[in-house]
């Protein structure tokens, strides 16, 4: 039976050989003492060169792979492979965990580099997007994360002189990284001409902006900021694997064998070429290098480390080697010495010396080697190798002995007889041979059992059998030497093996776990004079078993350290060794043997070594000799609190039954009631599965949980206040060391746990996020401010919170099994505990993560179950409670000793100033002395002690105690039969409070006029219950069988009650004694009711479907009602005592005439028409609605109906009690919902006279007592129910506008597609037309005597040199985005400036001078804008963009908080609403930041905007959500508006809390769409509605409505902080009264309204916003006006195009001023020097073009219906206007002498019209076979040419006026044009892109100067080329702004600027040119 407990004995991890240098890199350095780390398999290893002494780091799971050190070089973070790597930050002296970094990263940590302060780590991942995550790693927090790349990233550091900037490289890239807020930006490194674009591999940052990095050939880029500056070539002549930067320089290390050294500004040193020294060899290549002082350390390839001492540089010392390549399976030991030897498929055989420490021999073979094996006298050593062959060499100098193949497959085992005459070879083609040593190892034998390859092999001792394992997991047995198979059992009894490495057999059957099959332990080997066994396997595991063990599921101790296969394991050859070998690892592991009789010592040797780490871990099987567990603890364990339905799943649920609802609801529901309840009182306690969840307030009140509830009992006043934040059963409780805060955890898909007040009773925080199904313990800090609690999820999983903030400091998986408590050290916050089945853990809070260590039992005791701890009185010392009755006594992680403390298990514990105090099963409390030497006092909890103040009886003696609390000179005791009593420290009890026991509890009736109850359960007990003020049990009595129903007869004197087993009886009422009693069914009896009236006869239903009616008089049975198909769920008589109505199970609804039961059928009209006596049916037309959405998973299991029959109370699966208006018919009814039963509600009853309604909770237990409050008491206090279940059906309103903006679709930049309907092949990718020259074969000489070629372009300032534009520089822009964003205009600076935003900029705008400054940062189209009111944060603005998914990299959507003036970045937040930030909003303090997504869910979060962190984030609403904003005077509190919406929102720790406005306070107000909000003083919000009225709301209940503050929506509205005063604005036609601006007092009651003079039909207002004395408006029409409040003075500060794309641009030939033509009808006249708009025009059509004749004196526009006009400038009179076209004109260009106009139409046609012939306007000609739609024209200079873009990428050319088409080249080539525009040509081949597959390039304009040339593009990008740039990609500089689509792009005259036109941002960028200097 030995092998149930596992061995005593220890392993201890002395020694490791090897390095890991494949695959891996910069993992090697000096720690500050000098000493060198590095790791191996999974194992960190600290190596001492001057004491030869190695420590080793064990917190990793898996292989490490990556290694940095921290600056102080004390610290060391390792990151490993895995599914769920994660990363541990140790301290390098003491090998201890100081953080784990974790549930971020997946497939494995490939980098890591801390920052130069060591604040900050930042780690790389290996999944697919190689995630770059930067860590504050202190307290294991992640800051900021981003993909990475594409491509496999190889290194990454920080920037040391520059912060927040980091560098990556990797696979053909570098990437330079700004860390900003949350937001990790890249910008890529641009390799340009200076070297080619490859892998990067290592790098360095240096001073100034400067990076060193190693690349693939060898070169070292030296980058510049990101631009490749200058490369070092054939630094080395293969890849640069590391680069090491000290004090004096840098080292780098190659694949070419060869470490350089540098200086600081990378000059060479030196070169030390490792292949070269002593110890060097072909093919040796450096994976890492650290340089310090006059030391280098160098790791290699083949797993070698050399140090070399700088001035003797060819002496390279080599400290560590190890194998390398392929795996390493071969190993065995000398049989007489100290040594190893292991062989392996690097085809190198190593010996290794095992008290040295060393390697002493290596010699290198032909072959990979698989096997190995030394014959007794220790001479020779076989090897078997991977090809079929073996060698034998001479150990002493590795000379060969003999080399034979007999076979063709590899040799997996091989092994000498003992007495050395044989040596037998197993291969993997299932043979085994057997060759004579004596006879030069001629083949004597071969033994051919097996069918599979052979594993293992053993000889036994006299050597004449061998024993074999096979890959079919067969063991096979053979005489040798001949090898004829024995099959005879008796003829192997007395055998005895000579070792033991076989895995399968008798003696090893335990090393298999008890229910696997599978074949994965690698070797064992036995230890016959140790009786231990170690194996080896595949999970890198080393166990240690009992030997023998026979039984399957040992138990074992468990050791790891090897990543993957262990591959063998063997001991040393006087057993004080265990070698095991690593496959994949390479690595040799040599463990130390500590026999169980040193074990005691050893524990105080090596205090580093967590012992609870490396013991044994629980195997499958219990222990033999754990007691059996206590009955109660064993109900507790098999408790689950699983759901099938969550609450949290309602909302999903709802939203699948959407359509059955929408069919459904088409007619008009009924409101809900006017009556409400009020909790007032419940009776129960959960004590039977709950424990230590009972406490005294400060005050002395009492706080406990039952059901969903949290309760505080005031015992003076009997009365109780509830906490009904849950939604679920509260399962744990604790109370705050100083304050009267209470944490609860409930159960959930998601649970929560909150942080509330008991005086307020309001939530301070919520946590969640982090448990499964439930929280099943709590505890707080001594501080107060951290929790810890505990999830049942499989691996209860432990938390540790900082509960203000809300946030997770750490957590960690806890146990396979429950835990019942977790407590926290009052001496250390850093230190918890958690017991539970056989389970003690002592942890410690690192970083992110916890470590555990089990309490080491020792000899003392037994691994038990703890149901309760403490700690003592110093921070070593902790108390547990066993499930056997024992005190344990703990120092540190030891048991000290135990005391037996009770009868049964201690359930609960309290530690007081000196001493202890307990309770347990046995119903008695100890009081014990500060030691548990002596117990003081005990306490019984018995009836004879019951004082005579109690509330009720106790039910037996000594209960079972869960809960004890000391305070107030008493102590409190919770049972588990659900009892709270007081025991006086005298001795008397006092009962306070009880409930019914465990069982389900569904009989419940109300005495007919006596405020009374009774209840029947479960837990066989009948129950009366006193409802008036003295809340009591009054009367108890046992049943011999639960019950579930029962019945007040008519006059209350007797009580029917109906029990499981099919009997019911009468008892008297009052003394509970039996009057009758009868047997007659089998099954539970389910309702039982007497008649009305005089109570005649008893109506008796049960669960087999009959319902038998009973004279009460006679006790006589007068009838059976059949023809019911299911069992019965509830009856009602009618009040003649005539008809009773039946429910069943079936959902049938049946009537029976009483009393004889005969079926009858009434048609649902004559229903309604009967009276009934009572009503508890829920079926029928009547309750139709009382049934959810989402009927299928729930039912509704009660009902009943008030006396007055208005008001029907329900009762559902879910937990929920509901309030409908009786009859409540048509679908859906509308109700009001309380939650506070956490599971089935099973019976609802009201009283007799309607005051109150009685509740039962079927789980829960609980009978809860509701106050009805009839609609008139309600005025003084808000109802506090939930509203209904299905949003009203009424539409919200509707106005174009708001349709428009919800259901804009907003597209990103990258994603955007071509805006013109091109086909056709892209010019860059069209196959280039040869020249004539070229067709005739004519090869012209370089230099022509030819004429030289013409201009390309007339240039018009021939006279001056000619300066290139080298930059654009954004100088005005004339738009604002007001068509689909709202209040994003505000003052700054004290009205002197206004900033808004359009496209992707932010504009600060000076009123005075119009001088505008930009934000540029965003690289996409902002959506919103705030700025922050707060004294502390001035000029602070937050905006807003637009983004793809939510993915954290560049696309993603991002807020930018920024400096108004300098325009400095703050913070950028890449947020997880896809699609868009639609609305920001700042708190009080400035501090926080609130946002809300486009995205489905319509997202809210809160941020704290400096730290990038995001606090809080919940679903917003399912439609749109326009707005939310923090109420001014809050941190907290903010509101949201939106489609029906408006929700008011509490912030609580990270949790937020929402409640729907209520409207049903005011009769008629439907929930319309909300469009803004603005507040009041005292809780007062405003929300302006879609219909023009704005509702005002006191908390979250509507009180009034201002009708028709405005004519239609109301879509802004400001609150101004310093009067109160408030701002609307909305969409309206200017009237004499009216306007579309309103100035209203502080509650909405007066208002002043102002017109703004824009001469619209209706003014649209978007954004308001109140200075001194002004008003600022932003408008749908993108005007921004300033009115004056005293004269209402209207001043347009901006103006723009309302609608876009802006087609037409046309620019003044000699001033500055341009011309703007586009969608909305508009052509505008612009100043640039007065910053202003001019003139405008309304056409009354949509523009498409526009062009200033050559003279400046006319314009001709080109209109969207074909029409074209020609204006007169001087005086805007029209001189001509012809349509000779049905559809757009596209393009309209005057000639440069003025005679021709060209007209071009999507017609694919060019008209010519001859202007010398007046306003006639006649077409004289046409271009012909134009192959698709005109874009653009430019004449040649001479008017005789035109040339014509199309929209099929093609250009061409004709003759003007002919309209012939030219196709000659050469004539072509010649022409010298007078503008150019055309995006198609050879000279502009350079502008297309090559990532332009959706996209084109829109337009394109040379400027006058002839050598510059701008385009716009899709993207929204201006780029700046030269010209001509006939190369394909030309480099350019590209300019960012615009929205997607950029449509139209000028030079103004003298090339000072350059003008662009937005499509989809109808806005007009001005871009100022700067010169190159002469």
């Amino acid at each position: 039976m030995a092998a149930r407990s596992a061995p005593s004995c220890h392993l201890r991890l002395e020694w490791v050989y090897g390095y890991r240098g494949h695959q891996c890199r910069n993992n090697l350095y000096y720690t500050a003492a000098k000493e060198i780390v590095y790791f191996v398999a999974g194992v960190g290893v600290v190596y001492s060169p001057r004491e030869h002494r190695q420590k080793f780091y064990r917190g990793h799971s898996d292989d490490i792979i990556s290694l940095a050190l921290h600056p102080e070089r004390v610290l060391v973070a390792t990151g490993q492979v895995g599914k769920e790597p994660y990363i541990c930050v140790w301290d390098s002296y003491t090998v201890q965990t100081i953080s784990v970094l974790k549930d971020v990263h997946t497939h494995g940590i490939a980098c890591l580099a801390f920052d130069l302060d060591g604040q900050r780590l930042v780690s790389v991942g290996l999944d697919s997007k190689n995630a770059v995550c930067v860590w504050d790693w202190k307290r294991g927090k992640m800051l900021s994360m981003a993909p990475g790349h594409t491509d496999r990233i190889f290194d990454i550091s920080w920037d040391l002189y520059q912060p927040n900037k980091l560098v990556s490289c990797g696979v053909k890239h570098i990437k330079f990284w700004s860390l900003c807020g949350n937001a990790l930006t890249p910008k890529r490194g641009v390799f340009g001409k200076t070297g080619d674009l490859q892998t990067i591999l290592c790098l360095a940052c240096a001073r100034d902006e400067l990076t060193y990095s190693g690349a693939l050939n060898g070169d070292i880029y030296v980058w510049k900021g990101i631009n490749l500056i200058r490369t070092i070539q054939g630094a080395h002549t293969a890849g640069i694997f590391s680069m090491n930067a000290c004090e004096e320089g840098f080292a780098t290390g190659g694949r070419d064998g060869c470490i350089r050294l540098w200086d600081l500004t990378f000059k060479p040193i030196t070169v030390i070429d490792l292949r070269e020294t002593d110890q060097g060899y072909k093919g040796l290549s450096v994976r890492s290098v650290c340089w310090r002082g006059d030391h280098i350390l160098v790791g290699t390839q083949d797993s070698e480390i050399f140090e070399i001492v700088v001035h003797e540089r060819n002496k390279p010392f080599l400290i560590m080697q190890g194998h390398c390549e392929g795996e390493l399976w071969a190993l065995a030991v000398h049989p007489t010495k100290p040594l190893a030897v292991t062989g392996s498929d690097d085809r190198s055989v190593r010996i290794w010396s095992l008290v040295d420490h060393a390697l002493i021999a290596r010699c290198n073979m032909e072959e990979p080697i698989r096997c190995a094996a030394v014959n007794v006298d220790g001479i020779h050593l076989a090897l078997g190798m991977k090809d079929g062959s073996f060698t034998v060499l001479r150990v002493r100098d590795m000379t060969e002995v003999v080399h034979i193949k007999d076979r063709k497959e590899a040799i997996h085992e091989l092994k000498y007889s003992p007495d050395g005459t044989y040596l037998a070879v197993g291969c993997n083609d299932s043979s085994v041979d057997i060759y004579g040593v004596a006879q030069r190892y001629k083949k004597v034998g071969e033994c051919v059992g097996s069918l599979s390859f052979i594993t293992h092999l053993d000889w036994s001792s006299d050597s004449r059998y061998l024993q074999t394992n096979d890959g079919n997991g067969k063991r096979l047995f053979y005489r040798m030497p001949g090898g004829k198979e024995v099959t005879s059992k008796e003829e192997l009894k007395g055998v005895h093996w000579a070792s033991w490495t076989c895995v399968s057999g008798l003696e090893v059957n335990g090393i298999w776990p008890k229910y696997s099959d599978i074949n994965d332990i690698n070797s064992v080997d036995g230890n016959y004079i140790g009786q231990v066994l170690v194996t080896a396997d595949d999970y890198g595991i080393i166990k240690l078993f009992r030997y023998p063990c026979l039984r399957k599921g040992a138990k074992f101790k468990k050791y790891i350290g090897h990543s993957a296969h262990v591959t063998n394991v063997r001991w040393s050859h006087d057993y004080q060794w265990v070698i095991s070998i690593g496959g994949a690892d390479h690595s040799v592991f040599q463990w130390k043997f500590i026999p169980e009789r040193k074990l005691k010592d050893a524990l105080h040797i090596a205090p580093q070594e967590s012992l609870a780490d490396s013991n044994s871990d629980e195997s499958d099987s219990d222990l033999s000799d754990v007691p059996e567990l206590d009955s109660e603890i064993e109900q507790e364990t098999q408790l689950t609190y699983r759901r099938q339905v969550y609450k949290e799943d309602l909302p999903q649920l709802k939203e699948q039954c959407k359509e059955k609802q929408k069919s459904a609801t088409s007619k008009r529901r009924e409101q809900a009631p006017g009556n409400s309840i009020r909790l007032h009182f419940v009776h129960g306690y959960r004590g039977y599965d709950c424990r230590s969840n009972l406490f005294y307030t400060q005050i002395g009140e009492i706080v406990y949980h039952v059901a969903a509830v949290g309760v505080i009992y005031n015992r003076q006043q009997n009365t109780q206040r509830f906490y009904l934040g849950h939604d679920d059963d509260i399962l744990c409780l604790a109370i705050h060391p100083l304050k009267d805060y209470v944490a609860t955890g409930q159960v959930g898909r998601d649970p929560s746990v909150h942080i509330w007040d008991t005086e307020t009773i309001k939530p301070l925080s919520i946590l969640k996020g982090y448990h499964q199904y439930g929280v099943c313990a709590v505890d707080f800090s001594a501080d107060g401010k951290r929790l810890a609690s505990v999830g049942i999820d499989d691996s209860h999983t432990i938390v540790l919170w900082d509960w203000k903030k809300g946030e997770k400091l750490s957590m960690a998986r806890g146990s396979k099994d429950k835990i019942f408590v977790v407590k926290m050290n009052p001496y250390m916050p850093d230190k918890l505990i958690t017991a539970g089945i056989k389970h003690m853990k002592f942890w410690r809070r690192a970083g992110g993560g916890l470590i555990g260590r089990k309490g080491y039992i020792g000899t003392l005791g037994k691994n038990d179950t703890m149901m309760c701890a403490v700690y003592g009185w110093t921070e070593e010392m902790a108390f547990s409670g066993t499930s056997t009755g024992d005190v344990c006594i703990w120092r540190d992680v030891f048991l000290v000793k135990t005391v037996k403390a009770h009868d049964g298990p201690v359930f609960s514990m309290h530690a007081l100033e000196k001493g202890f105090v307990t309770g347990g099963k046995d119903g008695i409390v100890a009081l014990w002395d500060d030691s548990f030497e002596r117990c003081l006092k005990t306490y019984a909890i018995k009836r004879a002690a019951l004082a005579p103040g109690s509330k009720g009886l106790l039910l037996e003696d000594n209960p079972s105690i869960r809960a004890i609390s000391l305070g107030h000179g008493h102590i409190l005791v919770g049972t588990k039969n659900g009892e709270i009593l007081e025991v006086d420290k005298s001795g008397p009890v006092t009962l306070l409070v009880q409930g019914h026991m465990e069982g389900e509890v569904w009989g419940l009736a109300t005495h007919p006029y006596l405020p009374i109850c009774a209840t029947v359960s479960d837990d066989k007990t009948l129950r009366i219950w006193d409802l008036s003020p003295s809340h009591c049990m009054l009367a108890v009595r046992k049943l011999k069988k639960g019950g579930r129903c029962c019945c007040f007869s008519p006059d209350g004197k007797a009580l029917a009650v109906g029990l499981n087993d099919g009997s019911f009886l009468m008892a008297n009422a009052d003394t509970l004694e039996d009057l009758v009693s009868f047997h007659h069914r089998k099954d539970i009896i389910s309702d039982i009711r007497f008649s009305p009236g005089s109570g005649k006869y008893l109506a008796v239903a049960s669960h087999d479907s009959f319902i038998d009616i009973y004279n009460v008089m006679s006790s006589k049975r007068v009838g059976i009602c059949k023809g019911a198909t299911s069992c019965i769920t509830h009856i009602d008589w009618d009040i003649r005592g005539k008809l009773l109505q039946v429910n069943t199970g079936a959902k049938e609804q049946l009537f029976f005439e009483a009393p004889r039961g005969k079926k009858q059928t009434i048609p649902n009209v004559e229903v309604e028409k009967i009276s009934w006596a009572s009503w508890t049916s829920v079926l029928g037309l009547c309750c139709e609605g009382i049934w959810p959405v989402i009927g299928e998973v729930t039912d509704v299991t009660a009902s009943c109906l008030t006396s007055d029959r208005m008001v029907l109370a329900t009762g559902d699966d879910l937990g929920f009690v509901k309030l409908f208006k009786y009859p409540a018919k048509g679908k859906f009814g509308k109700f009001k919902r309380y939650v506070a039963h956490s599971t089935h509600v099973t019976n609802v009853r009201w009283t007799y006279d309607d005051s109150m309604l009685v509740t039962l909770g079927g789980a829960d237990m609980s009978l809860m007592v509701w106050t009805n409050e009839m609609e008139s008491y309600r005025e003084r206090r808000p109802c506090d129910s939930e509203e209904s279940d299905v949003d009203s059906e009424e539409g919200g309103g509707y106005d174009s506008d708001v349709t428009r903006e919800n259901e804009i679709t907003y597209t990103i930049r990258a994603l955007s597609t071509n805006i013109r309907p091109m086909f056709g092949t892209k010019p860059h990718l069209q196959q280039k037309e040869p020249s004539a020259d070229e067709r005739q074969g004519i090869v012209r000489p370089p230099v022509s005597r030819a004429p030289p070629q013409p201009e390309k372009l007339q240039t018009n300032n021939v006279g001056k040199k000619k300066r290139p534009i080298e930059d654009l520089v954004l100088e005005l822009v004339f738009g604002y985005r007001g068509r689909d964003c709202r209040n994003n205009v505000h003052y700054l600076n004290d009205g002197d400036d206004i900033i808004y935003h359009t496209a992707s900029v932010g504009i600060l705008h000076n009123v005075a001078t119009g001088i505008q400054s930009f934000y540029q940062e965003h690289n996409d189209d902002i959506l919103c804008l705030t700025v922050n009111q707060h004294p502390k944060f001035i000029n602070i603005v937050a905006t807003g963009q637009v983004g793809d998914s939510a993915d954290m990299s560049a696309t993603a959507p991002s807020i930018h908080i920024w400096d108004a003036v300098s325009k400095q970045t703050l913070s950028i937040l890449r947020c997880y609403h896809s699609k868009g930030v639609c609305s920001v909003s700042f708190s009080a303090t400035g501090k926080l930041l609130l946002s809300v997504g486009l995205d489905p869910e319509h997202t809210i979060t809160i941020w704290r905007w400096q730290e990038g962190a995001k606090i809080a984030s919940r679903v917003g609403h399912n439609q749109r959500i326009f707005v939310a904003e923090f109420r001014p005077d809050s941190d907290t509190q903010f509101v949201s508006v939106g489609v029906k919406h408006v929700k008011f929102w509490t912030l609580a720790g990270r949790a937020l809390l929402s409640k729907k406005g209520l409207l049903n306070t005011l009769e008629d107000a439907r929930m319309q769409t909300m469009l803004a909000v603005a507040f009041g003083a005292s809780n007062l919000t405003f929300t302006g509605t879609i219909s023009g009225d704005v509702c005002v709301w006191k908390d979250h209940i509507l009180c009034r409505v201002v009708a028709r503050a405005h004519n239609g929506p109301v879509f802004a509205m400001y609150t101004t902080l310093r009067d109160g005063l408030i701002v609307t604005g909305g969409k309206e036609r200017p009237s004499k009264e009216g306007g579309a601006v309103k100035l209203w007092d502080q509650e909405l009651r007066r208002c002043r309204a102002f017109r703004l003079e824009t001469g619209q039909a209706t003014d649209c207002v978007r954004s308001v916003c109140r200075g001194k004395g002004k008003i600022l408006v932003g408008t749908r029409n993108a005007e921004i006006i300033e009115v004056g409040e005293k004269n209402a003075a209207c001043n347009t500060l901006v103006s723009g195009h309302v609608d876009g794309p802006i087609w037409g641009l046309a620019t003044h030939p000699s001033r500055d001023f341009f011309l703007s033509a586009a969608e909305d009808g508009t052509v505008r006249l612009w100043d640039i020097a007065d910053k202003k708009m001019l003139n405008k025009v309304n056409l009354g059509h949509a523009a498409r073009t526009v062009c200033y004749s050559p003279e400046g004196d006319m314009v001709a526009i080109g209109m969207k219906n074909g029409e074209f006009i020609i204006l007169l400038v001087s005086s805007l009179k029209i001189w001509g206007k012809k349509r000779d076209r049905r559809c757009a004109i596209h393009d309209i260009r005057f000639s440069p002498d003025s005679r021709y106009l060209a007209v071009g139409s999507s017609e694919n046609s060019v008209d010519f019209y001859d202007l010398t012939l007046g306003p006639t306007l006649n077409r004289i000609s046409y271009c012909k076979d134009i192959p698709s739609f005109v874009i653009q024209m430019d004449f040649s200079a001479d008017s005789r040419y035109l040339q014509v873009s199309s929209g099929c990428y093609k250009r061409l050319v004709y003759e003007v006026p002919s309209g012939k088409h030219l196709l000659d080249h050469a004539a072509i080539d010649r022409i010298t044009w007078a503008t150019w525009t055309s995006i198609l040509g050879d000279e502009v081949m350079g502008i297309w892109s090559r990532h332009a597959e959706k996209a084109d390039v829109n337009c394109a304009c040379v400027s006058h100067s002839g050598i510059s040339l701008v385009t716009g593009d899709d993207f929204g990008m201006v780029k700046l080329f030269d010209f001509p740039c006939p190369e394909k990609f030309a480099k350019h500089k590209r300019f960012l702004g615009h929205s997607p689509h950029v449509t139209n792009i000028r030079f103004t005259n003298g090339d000072r600027h350059v003008i662009s036109a937005g499509g989809d941002d109808c806005s007009l960028f001005v871009w100022k040119c700067v010169h190159m200097p002469h």
